[in-house]
């Protein structure tokens, strides 16, 4: 045998041996890039429920020159300065129909309202180095409350008002504001509000001023009993009313020892509803928002937050429910190129479920559901809303898989069989454009969502599958799915 044929042997061996290595990596990576999942939902109870009104959003005090990092956002964002008559945010507010708008935020404590004693001067909010957060207090003229009621009456608002708690009380050397409430003011403000015809659903009081606060904080034994004085005047201007509004507090930082406190100095009949904020990506300006957002394990955490809080309700004030009063991810005015572009998506639905689609397919009802599979995979279902079946919202977190769902109710323990003549699934699928996760164009099943050349919300149409066909939900993308066939006898 000659070396030249065994050369020529060896070097076609070779390229085979080369093939086959080449096809098992290429197997291998498609194989990495898809993996079967299953989802369990209990469609016999529900585990809890939301209201109506689940999504909120707020208006805000910050004045155009509030700056962060460089960048001032706010522009004219404030309920002070926003153009009421903008006709994209009057049919913004009514696609959510209705949508509660709460106005507050870290200045609210500052907020004079222009009645009263308070009628001749109305300052505005200017910078200043001896006040919180930076500027002075400010002013809510009655023209101006006037003209924001109009809006909110013509698009159907559910309001939110956040009074100033700090009114009256002297500011110590650590940060404490001792003394009693002077309600005076925010009372001349109730009546105004009441004798105007103006509906408000809820009277919050403070922000930010619970356990150590954020730039001031109060004692909750005092804030208690500041509480009860607000209900009782409330009783007092609301008795001609056909209906009394909640009262809801204190709209902070959950600390488990405080808020305790609060609930079992106000006692039953005082405080309806606790309010907390979040804020756990941290800060605006920290370069890990992006990993935060799409670390699911990261994401978990919270949920030992709404765990405790809920404990503490159950155990000190089981009159109260629990509500997120306010939220960005991210505290400083958010994150620049973050919290407006798509990424910041997966942190809203996962952790609030806040989106316009939400709004109009997540039924009150809430269902228990598992996955065997990836943490990577996040799943939600509720009821449908105005339909049959369920609503499943998945977030695919991974950068490289694509996950393909079994459901399973986990009575039966069986895949889900959809005859021919079972109804057609709705696949609500969204992603960013060109797959740039800081793209602030999102795409609803392939379609830009862009106003109308008249300024209306797009339609939000889904895509109509067979339900025979799997479920799959592509790499760093959100998807909504209702199955009308689906028997959950919590949804009957």
């Amino acid at each position: 045998m000659s070396a030249l044929f065994i050369m020529k042997t060896l070097l076609h061996h070779q390229k085979i041996f080369s093939a086959l290595l080449l096809w098992l990596v290429v197997f291998q990576v498609v194989a990495e890039g898809q993996e079967p999942v299953t989802v369990t939902v209990n469609g016999v109870t529900a585990i809890a429920e939301t209201d109506d009104n689940f999504v909120c959003a707020t208006l805000d005090w910050w004045p155009p020159n509030k700056c962060n990092y460089n960048q001032c956002p706010w522009g004219r964002a404030s309920v002070l300065n926003l153009n009421l008559e903008n006709p994209i945010l009057q049919k913004a507010i009514k696609a959510f129909n209705p949508l509660r708008i709460r106005i507050g935020g870290s200045l609210q404590d500052q907020v004079v309202y222009q009645i009263g004693e308070h009628g001749r001067q109305c300052p505005t909010f200017r910078k200043t180095n001896d006040g919180l957060f930076g500027f002075s207090r400010g002013c809510l003229p009655m023209k101006r409350w006037d003209e924001v009621n109009h809006l909110f009456n013509e698009t159907g608002v559910i309001v939110t008002f956040g009074l100033n708690a700090l009114a009256g009380r002297q500011k110590t050397s650590d940060g404490l504001w001792n003394g009693p409430w002077d309600s005076s003011n925010a009372r001349d403000f109730v009546q105004y509000t009441v004798l105007k015809g103006y509906n408000v659903d809820s009277w919050e009081f403070g922000n930010e001023l619970s356990g150590s606060g954020v730039a001031a904080r109060v004692d909750a034994k005092q804030y208690a009993q500041d509480l009860i004085t607000l209900k009782s005047f409330l009783n007092d201007l609301y008795q001609n009313s056909s209906t009394l509004p909640l009262v809801i507090a204190p709209g902070g930082f959950f600390d488990q020892q405080w808020y305790s406190q609060l609930l079992e100095n106000s006692g039953p009949g005082v405080l309806d509803v606790l309010t907390h904020h979040i804020y756990n990506l941290g800060a605006g300006v920290d370069p890990g928002l992006k990993s935060k957002i799409l670390n699911p394990f990261f994401l978990s955490e919270i949920a030992q937050t709404f765990k405790d809080l809920q404990q503490t309700i159950q155990e000190f004030g089981p009159w109260s429910s629990a509500w997120v009063g306010e939220s960005g991810g991210a505290y400083n005015s958010g994150g620049r190129l973050v919290s407006n572009t798509f990424i910041n998506s997966f942190w809203y639905l996962d952790q609030l479920g806040i989106a316009l689609l939400w709004h109009r397919l997540m039924g009150n009802k809430v269902l228990k559901t598992t996955i065997d599979g990836s943490a990577y995979l996040r799943a939600y279902t509720h009821c449908a809303k105005d339909t049959t079946g369920i609503t499943l919202l998945l977030i695919n977190l991974s950068n490289t898989t694509t996950f393909h769902i079994t459901v399973r109710d986990d009575v039966n323990l069986v895949p889900i069989e959809v005859s021919a003549e079972s109804p057609q699934r709705e696949e609500y699928k969204l992603r960013p454009e060109d797959g740039n996760l800081v793209s602030q164009t999102m795409l609803l099943n392939g379609r830009p969502l862009e106003l109308t050349e008249d300024g209306d919300i797009p339609p939000l149409q889904p895509t109509i599958v067979d339900g025979n066909k799997p479920i799959a939900i592509d790499p760093l993308s959100i998807a909504f799915f209702t199955l009308e066939d689906f028997q959950a006898p919590a949804c009957a």
